[in-house]
């Protein structure tokens, strides 16, 4: 008997959205550390701030609550001006910021501070919380838009973090499931310790998924169509939105799935061909296990697929 739809969003609601209250403490902590960052980015640097947006999971309301498999992270961008993109290097932002968070925090409220390839991210003791700061380099000739860098190789890529937020958010006015289908996916990959299908990517498959099948009226059937999608894809399939500009550029990646606010942007451009393969595999065994789980009535199949506090009910 398949779960209702009452069923997985008490789920949803229950077990794997971020509740409300932390949600308000997470924002605080953030708030906190922007406000100061800020401060001594403008008193004690060139760098010059425009805007501050909270991006990722967190602004658009797809995140998990904190367990020990779901971490809980914030994307905060800073976008700067004064910098010229064709010159400047992640290097220069990231030292320049990393040192003001080290005098910031200087005590053990903080449990590590980490050079990421396009961040540096703060580790909360206390909340858990981590925060991912992302300098970007404001393009004054398109709003929101700016030249984000990685560390690793020295390449750059325009991004817009308000563009993506409401790319979600106009998927999810769409269809009011969308996001409750994004975290049941996110929370089985983090079961499945399937790391390199990152959350944007699943955000973009799902909606892609809303773009051509339109809305079925079950959300179990929906996430058995993801992983359906991948497993019979194979992700060979390169995937695009109506709201990218023309042309989309061709990619010699693995995995192509394009960000709809910037075409020449692949977001799945680091997966690499054995971890395709892992995550066709993973996506196969599941979808055969979440038809099991529908046709026998089976919660102890689906506590395989999302973790022993699976529950449907008031237990």
């Amino acid at each position: 008997m398949p779960l209702s739809n009452t069923q997985l969003r008490y789920y949803d609601y229950n077990v794997l959205r971020l509740p409300r209250d932390k949600r308000t403490e997470y924002n605080a902590q953030v708030d906190r550390l922007i406000d100061n960052l800020r401060a001594n980015i403008r008193d004690k640097t060139e760098i010059k701030i425009t805007k501050v947006v909270k991006a990722g999971s967190f602004a658009k309301h797809t995140i998990l609550r904190k367990t020990t498999e779901d971490p809980v992270d914030v994307d905060v961008v800073f976008y700067i001006s004064g910098k010229d993109a064709t010159v400047e290097t992640i290097d220069t932002l990231t030292a320049d910021i990393t040192r003001l968070l080290t005098a910031q925090y200087p005590n053990k409220s903080v449990e590590d501070f980490t050079i990421q390839s396009k961040a540096a991210t703060v580790a909360f003791v206390g909340s858990g919380l981590s925060v991912d700061i992302v300098p970007v380099i404001e393009d004054p000739e398109r709003a929101g838009y700016g030249w984000q860098y990685d560390i690793r190789d020295g390449t750059k890529t325009q991004t817009c973090a308000p563009c993506q937020i409401k790319f979600v958010y106009d998927r999810k006015v769409a269809d009011s499931d969308f996001r409750t289908l994004v975290r049941l996916a996110k929370r089985w990959r983090n079961r499945a310790e399937i790391k390199p299908l990152k959350s944007f990517a699943i955000e973009l498959v799902m909606a892609h998924l809303q773009d051509t099948l339109g809305k079925p009226t079950s959300i179990e059937q929906r996430f058995c169509d993801f992983l359906l999608f991948i497993a019979q894809s194979e992700l060979k399939i390169p995937i695009s939105f109506p709201e990218n500009s023309k042309p989309v550029p061709t990619f010699s990646n693995p995995v192509v799935i394009v960000d709809p606010v910037c075409s020449s942007n692949n977001v799945a451009s680091r997966i690499s061909e054995a971890e395709r393969k892992a995550i066709v595999d993973a996506a196969r065994e599941a979808w055969e296990a979440a038809n099991f789980a529908s046709v026998e009535n089976d919660n102890e199949v689906w506590k395989e697929l999302f973790g022993p506090k699976f529950r449907t009910e008031e237990q």
